[in-house]
């Protein structure tokens, strides 16, 4: 496991996340993770830090309420959120990261145009 650094675009907002060398992501394709490329890396919350600018996040919600989307007010990019699936954890968006972060990454698809069924198959998988 190694720290590794991000921000968002104009560096007003940086993070670091703790995770290992090798880490499968997931490229969602629902309304806002498409339009804006997030690919998904989901962490407990122990392995995250704001290195600064927290007062530079502006939080948006939509649809359940549940999942809270954090952007740069100065660049309007979003490094990182609070996932619906995941309300304790925080999810990185990989593309954010500095470059020569040394990650390598299996993306796999996820249909978030149906998050109900594909979450719940998704727990379903994991329990079995």
């Amino acid at each position: 496991m190694k720290w590794r650094d991000g921000g968002c675009h104009c560096g007003a907002v940086r993070f670091s996340v703790q995770c290992p060398d090798a880490v499968e992501v997931e490229d969602c394709n629902c309304s806002v993770c498409a339009k804006t490329g997030f690919v998904h890396l989901i962490v407990p919350q122990a392995r995250f830090r704001i290195l600064q600018g927290a007062e530079r996040l502006t939080s948006y919600r939509f649809n359940t309420g549940v999942a809270e989307h954090l952007f740069c007010s100065v660049c309007g990019v979003k490094p990182w959120y609070i996932p619906r699936s995941n309300p304790d954890g925080v999810d990185v968006n990989v593309r954010c990261l500095d470059d020569g972060h040394g990650l390598a990454l299996t993306v796999v698809a996820f249909d978030g145009r149906n998050w109900e069924a594909n979450a719940a198959a998704l727990a379903h998988k994991s329990q079995g």
